[in-house]
C-alpha cells in the first residue's frame, strides 16, 4: 500500500487540534480540505478513525493507535529534513531542559556529558523536576518525561525503550512481615510513597490485571517527592516501596532490595524528549535530540 503522507500529515493535525478548524488554520488549509483528506484515508484504510459531532472531534480506537504509532515517526521524518536544511549552522547558546528525576538513562551523566563535549558552544541548564507545567511558558527549550504525561501538541521522540515498574522490598522486610500476592493485599504493609509536591497527593501505584490497568492508592507511612530517601528507607527495611525497574536495578543486583508484584506490572511507553511544534528547530536543540537518539 502507497504511504498517503498527505492524509497522514491532515490525520496528525487533526489528532493534535481536536477540531478540523484547528487543523485547517495550522495547516493552511480549508475545513472541507481537511474532512475531504480524512475521508479518504479512512476509505483508504477501511477504518473510522475520526469521531466527529457537531460540538467535538475524538479518535476512534484505530485512530489513537495510528496517531500513537506515526507521530513519532512524523517528527522524525520533519527533524530529518530540518537537520538537512541547517546542516552549516553550529549548536550554541543556552539550552534549557526540564527532566523528570526518574528518566534514569538521560540524567546518569554520561549522556549529556557527552553532548556538552560533542557540542563546547552550547551551555546546558537541567532542572530536574516532577511537576508538571507549562515548558514554554517556563522558558525551557525542552523536556524529558514519560510518554504518558505529554500534551499531544509536542514533538515527542523516544529517549528510551519501554519500561515497567515494579513494587520493592529489603529481604529484611520480607522475613518479618511476608511479601504481597497481590495488588489488594498493600493495604496490609508498610508502604514507602512518592508525591512530586508539597501538597499533592501521594502517587497512586499502577497495576495490570487480565489485559487491564488500574491503580491502587496506597496509604504510605512515608511519604516523601525524593526518589533516593524512599530507595534508602526500603533497603533499611522501612516498608515496601515502588517504582521503574531501571531505577531500582542496581540494588536488586547488590541484593538490598527485591522485586514485588512483578506478575501485575506490564510494560508501557517510556521516556520521551519533547519540544514545542516549531518550524525552525534551533541547531542546539536539534544536536541534542540527534545525541539523545543514539544513546537510546
Amino acid at each position: 500500500m502507497a504511504v498517503d503522507l498527505t492524509g497522514l500529515s491532515v490525520f496528525l493535525a487533526v489528532a493534535e487540534a481536536r477540531s478540523f478548524r484547528g487543523a485547517a488554520e495550522r495547516l493552511g488549509v480549508t475545513r472541507p480540505a481537511v474532512s475531504l483528506a480524512i475521508r479518504r484515508l479512512e476509505d483508504r484504510l477501511g477504518v473510522a478513525l475520526v469521531q466527529r459531532t457537531t460540538r467535538s472531534v475524538s479518535l476512534t480506537e484505530a485512530g489513537e493507535q495510528l496517531y500513537q504509532r506515526v507521530a513519532p515517526a512524523i517528527s522524525e521524518v520533519g527533524l530529518a529534513l530540518e537537520a538537512t536544511a541547517d546542516r552549516d549552522l553550529a549548536p550554541s547558546g543556552l539550552l534549557r531542559l526540564a527532566v523528570s528525576s526518574i528518566a534514569e538513562r538521560f540524567i546518569s551523566g554520561p549522556l549529556l556529558a557527552g553532548f556538552a563535549d560533542a557540542n563546547p558552544a552550547v551551555t546546558i541548564d537541567v532542572t530536574v523536576t516532577d511537576e508538571e507545567f507549562d515548558i514554554v511558558a517556563e522558558g525551557y527549550d525542552a523536556g524529558v518525561r514519560l510518554g504518558e504525561v505529554i500534551d499531544q501538541d509536542m514533538i515527542a521522540v523516544p529517549v528510551s525503550g519501554d519500561q515497567r515498574h515494579a513494587a520493592y522490598a529489603a529481604p529484611s522486610y520480607v522475613a518479618r512481615f511476608g511479601a504481597p500476592a497481590h495488588p489488594s493485599e498493600l493495604a496490609r504493609h508498610r508502604c514507602i510513597g512518592w508525591r512530586p509536591a508539597p501538597h499533592t497527593a501521594p502517587y497512586r501505584w499502577e497495576f495490570g490485571e487480565d489485559g487491564r490497568d488500574y491503580d491502587v492508592a496506597v496509604d504510605p507511612q512515608i511519604t516523601t517527592n525524593d526518589m533516593w530517601l524512599m530507595i534508602r528507607t526500603a533497603v533499611a527495611g522501612g516498608g515496601i516501596t515502588f517504582g521503574l525497574q531501571e531505577t531500582f536495578r542496581p540494588y536488586v543486583e547488590r541484593g538490598e532490595l527485591v522485586p514485588l508484584l512483578e506478575d501485575y506490572c506490564p510494560p508501557f511507553a517510556g521516556f520521551f524528549l519533547y519540544f514545542p511544534n516549531r518550524r525552525n528547530l534551533a541547531p542546539k536543540l536539534r544536536a541534542l535530540v540527534e545525541h539523545a537518539r543514539r544513546w537510546r
